[in-house]
């Protein structure tokens, strides 16, 4: 099983690339990466595009066209997969469990999402007969997002309440969190 990485941004709103930024001793995009393999694979692809990176055990492959949006980053990271399922995270997400990666990995379908209070979220496994159709219809920031609704019938949504936090990281005040949504939200 192969895992990408989506790491492509600049992170205008945070100040930086995301990809870089030092979450609890580890760089986000470092800690991703572990993720993915102590979730389950043994193949990790990073999809860079606004910085270089230099990532231990994973694979990385460069998007010209990273200010377009994911769709673009999930477009180069597929690409580079082959004919191989991949799960997808972003690099964003400091907080995804190794359970979510199992489960959705374990999931009997070739598609298949996490699902965190009945909310879809990551991880996303893709499956490989699945991958020219989200190539071309991923564009700018929705990713998988509309394959995945128009083949609703085919996704398996897989509970991951327990495994961890689908929160994302936009400001640098959030990595001040331990994941759970802010207070009032």
């Amino acid at each position: 099983m192969t895992g990408v990485v989506l790491a492509a941004g600049a992170g205008r709103r945070f100040g930086g690339p995301k990809a870089l930024v030092d979450f609890r001793g580890a760089r986000l995009i470092d800690r991703a990466v572990r993720l993915l393999h102590a979730g389950g694979c043994e193949r990790v692809v990073v999809v860079s595009g606004a910085v270089e990176l230099a990532v231990p055990d994973a694979e990385v492959v460069h998007n010209p066209d990273w200010e377009t949006g994911m769709g673009s980053s999930l477009r180069v990271g597929l690409t580079a997969v082959g004919g191989e399922d991949a799960v997808v995270v972003p690099v964003d997400m400091p907080w995804l469990g190794p359970e979510s990666i199992r489960r959705v990995l374990a999931a009997d379908a070739s598609l298949a999402i996490a699902t965190y209070g009945g909310v879809r979220a990551h991880p996303v496994l893709l499956g490989a007969p699945h991958h020219p159709g989200i190539i071309a219809s991923a564009v700018g920031d929705a990713g998988a997002r509309h394959y995945l609704r128009e083949h609703s019938h085919l996704v398996a949504e897989v509970p991951c309440d327990d495994t961890g936090s689908p929160r994302d990281v936009d400001h640098p005040r959030d990595l001040e969190s331990d994941g759970d949504p802010p207070r009032g939200h």
